[in-house]
């Protein structure tokens, strides 16, 4: 299956801004990129590295007025939904391996060390593996609501108080609860298209879920949907937001626009037949 994703946006600076962006996937991680195309207008320098975390990172100094960033990209993704995997047991702390344990710890927006009592209220009594990381993701589809007023700032713990949230404060629940539980858990974003679910008239956006780490491998797990999804496109991973954050700048930039976008698209279909507009004028 393929899907056409990407993003559009647009900052105006008062004076040349450093940034960092993150918008483009990898090359292959549960997807594979067949077609991509970027464009920056005006034209000005792009460097690209890797970071601690595996992720594809954009620097670039945003200049005076406006900049309008553009990223476009054809995936061939599974045809089918998050594998669910029930019987699989909890990995043991001692037999986890070294480069995974830092995700047991508590991050800037996870404190899992605040969730550690409650975790194990509500979930201590189900056996450890895929039965209880479901059993948080149910909880929290239940008892969280969904809705806006999540701020950047927002950490796990302020939205368990406030039992409200966006998909990127049901993630950071998400690791927080399994980090208290002593699972590996990092959080994930990335584009995700309607695909065999009912259509949101909301505006596409980034998605964020999570993922944990049992039996050699990761999983994915996402408790805002809290059911399997096809076509998750992934952009990056970390410890939680402020790892994969959309956008980190050095100065002040307004974001003035963003879009986002990812469907399906015929087996065939190639990038320089599908349109992707500008609004934004440039002298």
């Amino acid at each position: 299956m393929r899907v056409h994703v990407g993003c559009r946006i647009v900052y105006e600076s008062t004076f040349p801004t450093p940034m960092m962006l993150v918008v483009r996937p990898p090359q292959e991680y549960g997807h594979r990129l067949i077609e991509e195309q970027q464009t920056i207008n005006p034209d000005i320098p792009l460097k690209e590295y890797i970071d601690s975390f595996g992720n594809l990172i954009w620097r670039l100094v945003a200049p005076l007025g406006a900049l309008e960033i553009t990223y476009a990209a054809i995936a061939e993704v599974p045809p089918t939904p998050d594998p669910a995997l029930p019987a699989l047991l909890r990995t043991p702390v001692e037999d986890l391996p070294d480069d995974v344990l830092m995700y047991t710890l508590p991050s800037r927006h996870c404190p899992s060390d605040l969730f550690i009592n409650d975790a194990w209220q509500l979930f201590g009594h189900i056996d450890g593996g895929w039965a209880q990381v479901q059993a948080v993701c149910d909880w929290l589809h239940s008892n969280v609501v969904y809705g806006t007023g999540s701020t950047s700032s927002t950490t796990g713990w302020d939205a368990y108080q406030q039992r409200r949230g966006v998909c990127r404060d049901f993630a950071h629940l998400g690791v927080s609860f399994c980090r208290a539980l002593n699972y590996p858990t990092r959080y994930v974003c990335g584009y995700l298209p309607d695909i065999n679910v009912p259509f949101d008239p909301a505006p596409m956006d980034f998605h964020a879920w999570f993922e944990v780490y049992m039996d050699g491998a990761w999983h994915t797990f996402d408790a805002r949907h809290n059911r399997p999804r096809t076509g998750r496109v992934l952009i990056a991973r970390g410890r939680d937001a402020v790892d994969v954050a959309l956008a980190t700048v050095y100065g002040i930039a307004q974001m003035m626009t963003i879009q986002v976008w990812a469907d399906q698209v015929d087996e065939g279909q190639r990038l320089n037949r599908l349109s992707i507009e500008s609004s934004v004028p440039h002298e």
